[in-house]
């Protein structure tokens, strides 16, 4: 028995939201110490971790990523840091794989790179370690995510899971106050919003494209009920299966906003909160996290690709880093009732097959 459930446990009790990670990484890191392995701490003065195992033999890098922050909640009226997307399990599944491939001695080649990022629900996590020099050397990457129960069961895996690309855009749309008694005199920010919310809703893109847009914020508070407020902010989160029709997604909106605030007499001025990359896997990464799973868990549990509607800024790291070859992996868990829900949990037992994979996926490629 690993401990992979001694590591998820200690971590699962000190949740912290992203760029806050200082429990979780001082642990992380410590434990690599402890096990002989090389760290560098504060990557890109944030809470990142780079540690590397080097055989002292030629051969390739790679490098296994994880990340460390937990989702921010409110839970009866009050506001936490709760592990609600896994990655309390994503840190403790490479931490102990590491910790195992020094300790059998299976690298024999090469250099294998360990990346415990930050701040993945920002969105920015991924892009700091890049620019504090996380990736250099590294040829290949590996990551992985646990899985809902309906797209994977415990003893099951699969080689590649297909994200989308995300954007958050918000518009701050402002008006004109006025006496509600004299409605005339102003420009309402609220009426002008839900205009905006209209006019985004009637966006259309080709039929054979896959994507959405939705208002999942909407503020306006004028700070009483007689006046006729003059400013309004709506979010809208934007999801395509690739890049490319982001790109024109993210124009629509912008204009749509732009110009239906304007036929009221408002003005908006719309801003990119967050973004992330559709997926970009290799297949040469695939085939190693395929033949992995294969190792451990036979013919019987590989899965094919799975496609998902969610978004990991994983993928900063093969498209900033566009020589790098990546692969993500999905990990049967059978989490329950969902990803990002304040009751998540999933079979624990799971992590030790994950722990298996990840080494049997390093042992193919540096062993």
């Amino acid at each position: 028995m690993s401990n992979v459930l001694e590591h998820y446990h200690f971590l699962h009790e000190i949740p912290e939201l992203g760029f806050q990670e200082f429990k979780t990484s001082a642990y992380i890191a410590d434990q690599l110490e402890q096990a002989g392995i090389k760290v560098t701490r504060g990557i890109n003065n944030t809470t990142g971790i780079v540690a590397e195992i080097d055989s002292g033999v030629p051969g390739p890098v790679l490098a296994l990523r994880a990340d460390m922050d937990a989702l921010g909640h409110v839970i009866d009226g009050v506001a936490c840091a709760r592990h609600t997307c896994g990655h309390d399990g994503h840190s403790s599944v490479v931490l102990t794989a590491a910790q195992e491939l020094l300790k059998e001695g299976a690298i024999k080649k090469g250099r294998l790179k360990l990346l415990f990022q930050p701040a993945e629900e920002l969105g920015a996590g991924a892009l700091s370690m890049i620019e504090g020099g996380a990736m250099e050397d590294v040829e290949m990457i590996l990551g992985f995510h646990v899985r809902p129960l309906e797209e994977c069961h415990v003893g099951q895996a699969t080689p590649a899971v297909i994200y989308s690309a995300c954007s958050t855009l918000e518009a701050t749309i402002k008006g004109v106050p006025a006496h509600a008694a004299r409605p005339h005199l102003g420009v309402n920010a609220l009426d002008a919003a839900v205009q905006a919310v209209q006019a985004v809703n009637s966006i259309h893109l080709s039929p054979g494209l896959n994507w959405s847009v939705k208002a999942t914020r909407f503020l306006c508070d004028a700070g009483v009920t007689n006046s006729v407020p003059d400013e309004a902010r709506v979010v809208w989160d934007l999801r395509s299966q690739e890049n490319e029709p982001m790109d024109i997604l993210k124009q629509k909106v912008t204009q749509a906003v732009l110009n239906s605030v304007a036929a009221l007499g408002a003005t908006a001025e719309v801003v990119v909160l967050k973004e992330m990359p559709a997926a970009e896997i290799h297949e040469e990464a695939t085939a190693v996290i395929r033949a992995a799973i294969v190792d451990v868990l036979g013919e019987e549990g590989l899965l094919g690709a799975k496609t998902t509607p969610g978004s990991e800024d994983f993928f900063y790291y093969p498209v900033k880093c566009p020589t790098v070859k990546a692969g993500f992996w999905g990990l049967g868990t059978n989490l329950v009732p969902g990803l990002h829900h304040p009751e998540m949990r999933f079979e624990l037992s799971s992590l030790e097959i994950g722990v298996k994979i990840f080494k049997a996926a390093v042992t193919r490629v540096l062993g």
